[in-house]
């Protein structure tokens, strides 16, 4: 028979993204619509193996959903990597009456979730919040709009500059193992080329489309590179053999870096944590658990834990066909 949820705990773990406070919100709110406790565990998983947390009620939330970051702050921990960390959680869960949790992260958050949750049978429900979108079974995770976004918001800027001083720039965006980010803003952006960990375009291929822009007539270029990109060491070295093969370029390296994961999110993403966390605190009160919930084709669904951490999401590659075509 399934226990009866009486109090949920609430954390956001891994880096940050925003949204993560508009899913604080609906946890909480939604624990209050049915009548049931919340609490929040400040510092992720150390949070829980430190018993360091917090009573949350509807009104403990209020004016939060604008906010970027995380009010329960965020943090990765070490020492839940190991049996002894997380029996510490396991003794502060139940010394906190914690009949479930609702993990806000990325894939580093579900696994240890799923581990902790083997152990010592306490259910657990992923929400997932990471700008970098590359989470299984979502098609969206929460501050991936807003980061894009804000790179769009940036790159508009550098173009600006880019064209007054007929300069080549490159702009690293956030994505180590995926190219989200990357390939939307740079659609988005009306980048010359966009360069991602998913596909190894190759240096012969950037020289001969630079190469061609020029010749098209265009004075000025942006390149969008995924931090993750394998066709150079990294983004300065990759301008460097650029300006060494292509010397009537002024190439220019611009590192966007954590603003991405920063600012107030955009309704988009408000409304998908809003959706998604509702529907987490649903699945824990019907006695769901190791599950991960997500928006498929508009959709919230849930899915295994275990599937959503053996899978990976895969690009659009007729995306990139399509920014080549608009490149000319």
């Amino acid at each position: 028979m399934t226990k009866r949820i009486k109090r949920i705990g609430v954390m956001t773990s891994g880096g940050d993204s925003p949204g993560m406070n508009a899913a604080i919100r609906a946890v909480v709110r939604a624990c209050a619509y049915y009548r049931i406790e919340c609490v929040g565990f400040m510092m992720g998983f150390q949070g829980m193996i430190d018993g360091e947390y917090i009573e949350l009620n509807a009104r403990s939330v209020r004016n939060i959903i604008n906010l970027g970051g995380t009010i329960l702050k965020s943090a990765r921990s070490k020492e839940f990597r190991t049996k002894e960390g997380r029996a510490k959680a396991a003794a502060h869960l139940k010394e906190a009456n914690v009949d479930a949790m609702i993990l806000i992260g990325g894939d580093g958050t579900f696994k240890g979730g799923q581990i902790f949750s083997e152990e010592h049978d306490i259910p657990v429900i992923g929400v997932p919040g990471t700008i970098d979108n590359d989470i299984f079974g979502t098609h969206y995770t929460i501050g991936y709009d807003t980061a894009l976004n804000t790179v769009i918001d940036a790159v508009d800027k550098i173009r600006d500059t880019a064209s007054s001083h007929n300069r080549l720039f490159f702009v690293e965006v956030m994505g180590r193992d995926a190219g989200f980010i990357a390939l939307n803003s740079g659609i988005g952006a009306g980048a010359e080329e966009i360069l991602i960990p998913e596909e190894d375009l190759g240096l012969d291929r950037l020289l001969n489309s630079l190469e061609r822009s020029r010749r098209s007539g265009k004075t000025s270029s942006i390149v969008i590179v995924s931090e993750g990109d394998k066709i150079g060491k990294n983004v300065f070295e990759l301008a460097a053999y650029v300006k060494e093969n292509l010397p009537y370029y002024d190439a220019k390296v611009t590192v966007l870096g954590h603003i991405q994961r920063g600012g107030s999110p955009t309704c988009f993403d408000r409304v998908l944590a809003s959706r998604l966390c509702v529907k987490a605190v649903e699945l824990a009160l019907d006695g769901q658990r190791d599950i991960m919930v997500g928006m498929m084709n508009n959709e919230i669904q849930a899915i295994e834990l275990e599937k959503a951490l053996k899978s990976k999401p895969t690009i659009n590659k007729d995306l990139l066909r399509i920014s080549d075509i608009l490149s000319v």
